[in-house]
């Protein structure tokens, strides 16, 4: 299977389980791999026919700016839901980075894989 990526998004969101980080907004980078056929797309030449990436990532950005997760899991989970449920990708292999959280590094979070249809 082929993979179509989006690397480093960005978005600010309340992620964290401190009172004080409850009040702020965070930058999370998220990382996306998507089992996606591509052939039908490089046959035809037509968007329509490709997994639109920037769909994708616009819907991610709604969704994860308007969110207010504890766990960088739970958000990492919903994402990885939406993009199999309303995209047609198969399988997600998903990083998501809590920049800055841990004072020495560069961030910290998860990395999952999901299939659709896979709890």
């Amino acid at each position: 299977m082929d993979t179509v990526f989006i690397e480093d998004l960005r978005v600010q969101t309340v992620i964290g389980i401190f009172d004080w980080e409850r009040e702020i907004r965070q930058t999370v980078s998220i990382d996306l791999e998507m089992a996606y056929d591509i052939r039908p797309a490089a046959a035809t030449d037509q968007i329509d026919q490709a997994l639109d990436y920037k769909a994708v990532g616009k819907r991610i950005i709604s969704f994860v700016e308007s969110a207010s997760f504890q766990l960088v899991e739970t958000l990492a989970e919903e994402i990885a839901k939406i993009v199999t449920d309303e995209f047609g990708v198969s399988e997600v292999r998903l990083k998501v980075n809590k920049l800055g959280a841990l004072r020495g590094s560069s961030g910290v979070g998860v990395t999952i894989r999901r299939s659709a249809g896979a709890g």
